[in-house]
């Protein structure tokens, strides 16, 4: 078999990008390691930035988007049992979308259906061959069956854990990481969400973020020890101490209720370079990580697929090969950008085992500064809404 563009991986970075070159008549086969089903089981943010939705909309899947989606013309950041506002729309003229990953997903996943388009699920065993040449293939096994797709290009969107980064010798790559010292432990509740913006939340006892998939589905967040696991925290305990960490007026009007999931996750920092070798592109999680504090981690991307999808379409349209050439330079120049504010208003929000009284005396500076300061608000606005491409 044939292809002029294997993406490897289902998630809606490989979707959006397949969906994408579909619409400008670009062959893309996607190539997902688990089911359909359990792609669109998985629970993640749902902050969208303007790019993001632009991209959605070149991509023909808005519709839902815009009906059942939510804007947010800013954000709240709770410290010392206070909150105040920061206005993303007044700031920067730019709001954010929320909408929920998995409805996201699911409409590039009909999208992608109802053209025909061809994604092979339940794949093991892909590997990359012969990226460094003209003439790269992929192979893999489905069902008992060997498979092979000879391509022009390769685009890795398998995430973290993919096989496409490690195609990338090592001798050509180079990965810088940072972990953090705690987790962050998620509920998902039916519950009317307890404000109509997302609340950023520093206390004494740690971060707490509180957000919302939609008007009777919430999602909460509590700084927890890495040692920590989801059924060590009963619901009544979780709702005890995220209560205890944001303002009291907010404590007092939220609606609790049984946790339909509830899962820790880790915190990282994580860059591979290049994002390019050859002809094998990585994008989104295979490339890089963002700790989840600002919701980047979808956003970047979905530049990673505004890039390389507009680099693809040049050298299909007109023989050019700048933008694919150029693609890791640019990505990475705005990845980069991402990974800083990630990093930063992580180091706002959270208490680390390490923090000296000094420590702590200049988070709270900073967080001061950021509520006084219009510039720095505008800064803050202009980096969660989304750098430009």
């Amino acid at each position: 078999m044939r292809t002029q563009v294997v993406i490897i991986g289902g998630g809606p970075s490989g979707l959006l990008l397949g969906q994408l070159l579909h619409r400008c008549g670009i062959e893309a086969v996607v190539l997902e390691r688990k089911t359909r089903d359990y792609v669109l089981g998985r629970i993640r943010a749902g902050v969208l930035e303007t790019g993001l939705v632009r991209l959605m909309e070149e991509a023909g899947v808005a519709d839902r988007l815009h009906a059942e989606g939510h804007v947010h013309d800013g954000t709240q950041i709770a410290v010392d049992g206070e909150m105040f506002h920061i206005d993303f729309k007044a700031l920067t003229g730019t709001p954010v979308a929320v909408y929920g990953q998995t409805e996201l997903t699911h409409d590039l996943y009909d999208a992608r259906a109802a053209v025909g388009a061809r994604t092979e699920f339940e794949v093991d065993h892909v590997t990359i061959h012969d990226a460094d040449t003209d003439k790269p293939y992929v192979t893999y096994d489905q069902h008992g069956e060997n498979h092979r797709i000879d391509c022009d290009f390769i685009a890795g969107c398998d995430g973290f854990h993919g096989v496409s980064r490690q195609a990338i010798p090592l001798s050509v790559r180079r990965e810088y990481e940072k972990t953090y010292p705690f987790g962050w432990l998620g509920v998902l509740s039916r519950t009317p969400p307890v404000h109509d913006e997302l609340i950023y939340a520093n206390s004494d006892r740690g971060f707490a973020l509180c957000s919302m998939r939609n008007e009777n589905l919430s999602r909460y967040y509590i700084q927890c020890a890495l040692s920590d696991h989801p059924q060590d925290w009963t619901d009544a305990a979780f709702w005890q101490e995220l209560k205890r960490r944001i303002p009291p007026e907010v404590a007092d009007r939220l609606v609790t209720g049984p946790a339909i999931e509830k899962s820790i996750a880790p915190l990282r920092s994580f860059v591979t370079e290049p994002m390019r070798w050859g002809r094998l592109f990585l994008c989104g999680d295979a490339a890089h990580i963002v700790p989840p504090t600002g919701a980047k981690g979808l956003n970047t991307a979905a530049s990673d697929v505004h890039y390389l999808y507009h680099g693809l379409r040049q050298f299909y349209d007109s023989g050019d090969s700048e933008g694919i050439d150029r693609y890791s330079e640019r990505a990475l120049l705005r990845v980069w950008k991402a990974e800083r504010f990630s990093w930063w208003f992580s180091g706002l929000l959270h208490r680390y085992p390490d923090q000296s009284p000094f420590d702590l005396k200049m988070q709270r500076a900073d967080l001061a500064f950021l509520r006084d300061n219009e510039a720095q608000q505008k800064a803050f606005a202009e980096n969660y809404v989304g750098l430009p491409y």
